[in-house]
């Protein structure tokens, strides 16, 4: 009955006596209190980690039979046309069940299956799709391409990138599609002529295109707010840049340069490929005397100003002897890719003048940005624009 009371006794009593030793014996019980609290809840965590693992949380089955029901996140297509517009208006969903060239197992994308009454072909497509029928008679798709492989030259990729670049920026600017392709679509035909195929499968994937705009790689827009004057082709199905004299008195085909042509996607395309199986400157001053002209603006607008600009440029004239910006420059014999450039002209001429090129054309890009390169042959070094430059 006493050993309660001596317990009592004799505990405070010690620890009256040794403070220091009780200080001890209270951090001892703490620190195991906290190993043996650490250590449950390590062991928690480690038959949880491996009842995730041996037991995960069900997922359900994916569901091909049942349509989604929430129709914002799924692609179908619907017969309503007023529904689901695109940009500008174009319905990109809706395609009709009516059966029309695509559901013909004769017709073929390739050039060894000719195509007949293709403009009646492509007239019935838009009539089924008639959201594209609006502007359909200026809708361009631009197309371009390269080989499958990576260039010989070391910087060759690095050129084809910076072309692409220049083609993407003015699509962008002037709301063209672009196709850019790196596949030999025929055999037989490569190099040169590897375009036609490419022309060809282009025109029967953009039915609702009226023109199809091959530009090489090694071609770069060089005047980013020139838009092509459709009505002076009007009466035209296929535009290419050529010497007259050679091509009319000599009756020499060399002296059509193929790497640049506009093409109307129309029966007579198929036909005809059937059967072939210092300008800154006076830029510039320009803009000093028209402070509407050096206006900063939106890249959506740029066009109106292409359109002014032709007020101060109708003296200019056009072709070699004329001071405008050319609107697109071809490095023909420059081989940017391969490195074997003509031997009339040296790889650093060919270096040079690209960069120089593509500079420019850049700066015009910038521009909208609010920046320029002062130095043509420095890539890497763009400088803020003032206020109203070039004031």
């Amino acid at each position: 009955m006493k050993s309660p009371e001596i317990y009592q006794s004799q505990f405070p009593a010690m620890i009256s006596r040794n403070n220091g030793g009780g200080r001890r014996l209270s951090w001892t019980v703490a620190s195991d209190a906290f190993v043996f609290f650490s250590g449950a809840v390590a062991a928690l965590l480690l038959v949880w980690t491996f009842s995730t693992f041996s037991n995960p949380q069900p997922h359900p089955p994916p569901n091909f039979d049942q349509p989604d029901s929430d129709p914002k996140s799924s692609v179908s297509v619907t017969d309503d046309v007023g529904c689901n517009a695109g940009v500008n208006g174009l319905n990109f969903r809706y395609d009709p069940i009516d059966p029309n060239f695509y559901d013909d197992p004769t017709l073929g994308y390739t050039l060894d299956k000719p195509i007949k009454n293709w403009d009646e072909k492509r007239a019935e497509w838009l009539k089924q799709h008639p959201s594209f029928l609006s502007g359909s008679e200026e809708r361009v798709i631009v197309v371009s391409g390269s080989q499958p492989g990576p260039c010989r030259n070391p910087i060759g990729d690095h050129m084809l990138l910076k072309f692409f670049k220049n083609k993407v920026d003015y699509c962008r600017i002037h709301g063209y599609d672009i196709f850019y392709n790196n596949v030999l679509l025929h055999p037989q035909m490569h190099t040169f002529w590897a375009k036609i195929p490419v022309v060809r499968a282009a025109m029967l994937a953009h039915p609702e295109a009226e023109w199809i705009w091959w530009v090489d790689s090694d071609a770069a827009f060089t005047d980013m707010d020139f838009k092509l004057p459709l009505q002076r082709y009007k009466n035209h199905n296929f535009v290419v840049h050529g010497w007259p004299k050679l091509i009319y008195e000599k009756k020499s085909w060399t002296s059509l340069n193929a790497g640049v042509f506009l093409v109307r996607n129309s029966q007579w395309a198929l036909d005809f490929m059937d059967t072939l199986e210092n300008i800154t400157a006076k830029y510039n001053n320009v803009e000093r005397g028209v402070r509407r002209l050096r206006r900063r603006h939106g890249e959506k607008v740029s066009e109106g100003y292409s359109a002014l600009w032709e007020e101060y440029l109708k003296d200019a004239g056009y072709g070699k002897y004329s001071w405008r910006r050319p609107f697109v420059t071809h490095f023909t014999g420059c081989q940017p890719c391969s490195g074997q450039h003509n031997q009339m002209y040296s790889g650093k001429s060919c270096w040079d003048a690209m960069q120089k090129v593509l500079n420019f054309a850049d700066n015009q890009v910038l521009r909208n940005y609010g920046f320029m390169r002062h130095d043509l042959l420095d890539s890497a070094s763009v400088s803020p624009l003032p206020f109203d430059y070039p004031a």
